[in-house]
């Protein structure tokens, strides 16, 4: 079998837990090896996300590392088997790996939270805001490549407007919905199609005003995927060339702390559509 050239994050992630498995089992990669009857090379490829592993050896190697939660082993189960081919293979090679491992992610979660203070987080934006964002942000690119990044935006939206959506919550500040990426029409209509869709009994909108004391959350902007147990849930924040997927189980804690503080201190959903409907008829 043909070692893969690019690893997706999520055969990523499995790899990763595997080698966390086998280090808290204390077994070097030979060891490891020698128990399921392979090569080490073997072991260090599956560990690197370059080639795949059956559930056969999976679920040995989880009983070589004596692992006793068996709700995540057979979670890895399901990763292995998983071969999903989804809407955003179409985008390689044209748009970073990171852009598609996304998607793939949102795929797969359970739910997903986001945290924003700046933008609308990129689920409940309408097609006008995101061409005036990436237009912006990058003002080298041409109109085709603008209007790619759009069409990508926009149909990463069906996991929350396909039959079986994924509840969905988010928490935006203020400044957020008050900064005017595009024009004063696009702003307004931006708002109306937040409220539009937290009517919707799978989402749940937030906001966090600018007249609340004491808040200094702002550094905690995140996207939130659940996984299908805790230990694989994933946080994403932006970097310098994309989005950077975060899956250590102490980071994980801690951004669930910071989710649910934030959550804490932001409106009741009622009270946060009248204050995005108050600031829509503002403009």
């Amino acid at each position: 079998m043909a070692l893969r050239s690019e690893p997706t994050a999520r055969q990523m992630r499995l790899a990763v837990e595997l080698r966390r498995l086998r280090e808290a089992a204390g077994l070097t990669a030979r060891e490891a090896a020698t128990l399921l009857g392979v090569s080490a090379p073997q072991i260090s490829q599956i560990e690197a996300g370059l080639t795949g592993v059956s559930e056969k050896r999976l679920r040995r190697l989880a009983a070589n590392y004596s692992c006793p939660d068996l709700e995540f082993v057979d979670a890895l189960v399901g990763m292995a088997r998983d071969r999903t081919t989804g809407w955003w293979e179409e985008y390689r090679g044209l748009l970073p790996m990171p852009f598609l491992d996304l998607p793939e992610l949102e795929h797969h979660a359970s739910y997903r939270w986001d945290v924003d203070f700046l933008h609308v987080p990129g689920l409940l934006q309408t097609e006008d805001y995101a061409r005036a964002l990436f237009s912006y942000v990058n003002p080298e690119f041409p109109e085709e490549e603008v209007e790619r990044w759009v069409e990508h935006r926009m149909r990463r939206k069906v996991v929350i407007e396909r039959p079986d959506p994924i509840p969905y919550e988010a928490v935006i500040h203020e400044a957020a919905l008050r900064i005017r990426v595009g024009d004063r029409t696009a702003a307004r209509a931006q708002l109306t199609q937040v409220l539009e869709l937290c009517e919707a009994s799978h989402i749940t909108v937030r906001v966090v005003p600018f007249d609340l004391d004491g808040f200094g959350g702002a550094g905690s902007a995140m996207v939130y995927a659940g996984g299908p147990v805790p230990r694989l849930d994933t946080v994403v924040r932006d970097g310098l060339n994309g989005p950077v997927f975060i899956d250590a189980e102490s980071q994980l804690d801690r951004y669930r702390t910071l989710f649910r503080r934030v959550k804490a201190v932001s409106l009741e959903p009622s009270r946060s559509r009248d204050f995005i409907h108050k600031l829509a008829k503002e403009l």
